[in-house]
């Protein structure tokens, strides 16, 4: 079957809990656990395909479940990403965070501009309609802390923790 311009989406269950992968014609346009803050309502998500075959949502799914095995470091999927010009900027530059990097809401301000655009970054990242994909979680307080992140924090240090290098590398120049 063939969805161009079709919203559909899948529940997959991951040990975060179960998240919706949404999809619209051949780009994956949302990716959001159950209880995530600024979660649309479900009626915006279009048909459960869950049981059919769809090689798009599939994709993802299997892409998610790797990374969440530590099997995949990048995913590789088309992505619509829908907001204002700011939000885009924002997370393009959330999609060039590596692996196991982290940086500061003010580190991407003064890159769009200024250290004055922290509080409009946060609300950007926090807007982020593709999370783990397009990789908010990378994004800390400027003293290290955690703070902030739609999925809750504790998924956010879950992700983290999933990104550090294991212990054997600890230390390794590459």
């Amino acid at each position: 079957m063939h969805y161009e311009g079709m919203s559909r989406h899948v529940v997959v269950a991951t040990g975060l809990g179960p998240v919706t992968i949404v999809a619209d014609g051949d780009c994956v346009v949302g990716l959001y656990f159950d209880d995530q803050a600024r979660r649309p309502e479900d009626s915006r998500f279009g048909e459960d395909v869950s049981s059919a075959p769809d090689a798009l949502l599939r994709a993802a799914s299997s892409q998610l479940a790797e990374y969440l095995a530590g099997e995949r470091t990048t995913f590789d999927l088309p992505l619509a990403l829908v907001g204002t010009d700011f939000q885009r900027k924002v997370w393009a530059m959330l999609e060039e965070i590596p692996f196991g990097e982290t940086v500061s809401y003010g580190w991407v301000a003064e890159r769009l501009g200024g250290k004055g655009l922290s509080y409009a970054v946060g609300q950007a990242v926090g807007s982020n309609p593709i999370g783990v994909i397009v990789p908010c979680h990378r994004v800390i307080g400027s003293d290290g802390s955690l703070t902030g992140y739609a999925g809750g924090l504790e998924r956010k240090q879950a992700l983290l923790t999933l990104e550090e290098p294991p212990a054997e590398d600890a230390g390794r120049l590459f």
